[in-house]
């Protein structure tokens, strides 16, 4: 038995594959195991099906305050993944920058710091700088 709603998960995977790319969707979802398989589970049907899932808001802006609340939360792993997942959804460099100043101004100035040092590095890979 599932323990959660089968169509909440394949609009989360849809949306997390369109969002963080499909392959590196599908190698987490390969590596999963019984013990974090579940949560693999949960984590696409509740964060991107039930988070993601309604028009109330574009992918864009969402990517844009997952920055600053990843950010904000110093989470550096996940925001390099959500500086990826931005770019993906159609942010800009500007709209980056923009998203760091934010964060460094609530959050402090070594957090956007470091901020600026991953999301140099995403741009960087990625060829924009």
């Amino acid at each position: 038995m599932s323990l959660f709603d089968e169509d909440l998960f394949q609009a989360g995977l849809t949306q997390r594959k369109a969002t963080l790319g499909g392959d590196y969707v599908q190698k987490n979802l390969d590596a999963a195991d019984d013990f974090n398989r579940p949560f693999q589970e949960a984590m696409t049907a509740w964060c991107w099906g039930f988070g993601w899932g309604d028009d109330a808001i574009d992918a864009k802006t969402r990517s844009l305050m997952n920055l600053s609340m990843l950010g904000g939360l110093g989470k550096m792993h996940e925001w390099e993944i959500h500086c990826n997942g931005a770019i993906n959804n159609g942010c800009s460099i500007e709209e980056i920058r923009a998203a760091v100043h934010a964060i460094a101004i609530y959050c402090g100035v070594p957090q956007g710091l470091e901020c600026f040092r991953v999301a140099r590095k995403v741009l960087e890979e990625r060829g924009l700088l």
